[in-house]
């Protein structure tokens, strides 16, 4: 029976106080998968921290923003025969120690996208400011009604995916705020969405690019988005035959 090869996927964007930990912890959790650190134009070391840990990197040669990083990495993972993907950020808030609760749907043929979600079940432990989780509950349900299945967590950012998966947002992954809209691109495709809990940890270096200022144009943006998606037509994908 072939060895599946999975890859994990990592943007980073001046993350050297972390991405060595990162990388670190995915080879810890699973032999198997082979990183690849997206570094989307860093001003620090980050690409030298990350390929000295023994990580495959993706310097892009300008900052393109999360989306397009992201993107950059199912790309390589499609034209590199990768069957599986992980895609988790290099800031170290996602537990790296969560990837097989991740994988084991879609290894199993259940699923071809997971996501690691902060609300599956009541008793987590993630407790974001109010404003926060009130944004998150609104995407939540719009991506809902809109995809036809129920979402707990559409800006959650820790996702598995299968090959179907892969070719999808290899092809088809949104840019600027993206993990909302992209949850409603897999719907729409057709893919097989499971939800996973996870717990995540709170950001330890560096700072996050949400501002209040940007917090209002992300809320905005993410609005039109998902009413543009909506009218969208899209193919409708067969699910994984592995």
């Amino acid at each position: 029976m072939r060895r599946e090869r999975i890859v994990a996927v990592v943007p980073a964007y001046n993350e050297a106080g972390m991405i060595g930990r990162v990388v670190d912890e995915i080879r810890a959790v699973d032999a198997r998968i082979e990183v690849v650190v997206v570094d989307d134009s860093s001003s620090d070391d980050t690409a030298a921290i990350a390929r000295a840990q023994g990580a495959t990197v993706l310097q892009l040669p300008f900052n393109v923003g999360i989306g397009g990083a992201v993107q950059t990495g199912f790309k390589y993972a499609l034209e590199q025969g990768y069957d599986l993907a992980v895609r988790l950020d290099g800031d170290g808030q996602h537990d790296a120690r969560e990837i097989p609760k991740l994988l084991e749907p879609v290894e199993r043929c259940e699923a071809d996208l997971v996501i690691g979600s902060r609300f599956a079940e009541a008793g987590g432990s993630y407790r974001p400011p109010f404003a926060r989780r009130l944004g998150i509950r609104v995407f939540a349900r719009i991506v809902s009604l809109l995809g036809g299945q129920r979402v707990t967590d559409t800006t959650s950012g820790f996702l598995a995916l299968d090959r179907v998966g892969i070719e999808l947002f290899a092809r088809d992954y949104p840019h600027d705020y993206p993990e909302v809209e992209a949850t409603l691109v897999a719907l729409r495709s057709g893919l097989r969405l499971a939800q996973v809990q996870v717990d995540m940890r709170e950001r330890e270096t560096g700072a996050s690019s949400i501002t209040f200022v940007r917090s209002l144009y992300y809320i905005v943006k993410v609005m039109l988005a998902l009413l543009v998606s909506s009218l969208r037509r899209y193919p409708r994908l067969e699910g994984s035959s592995r």
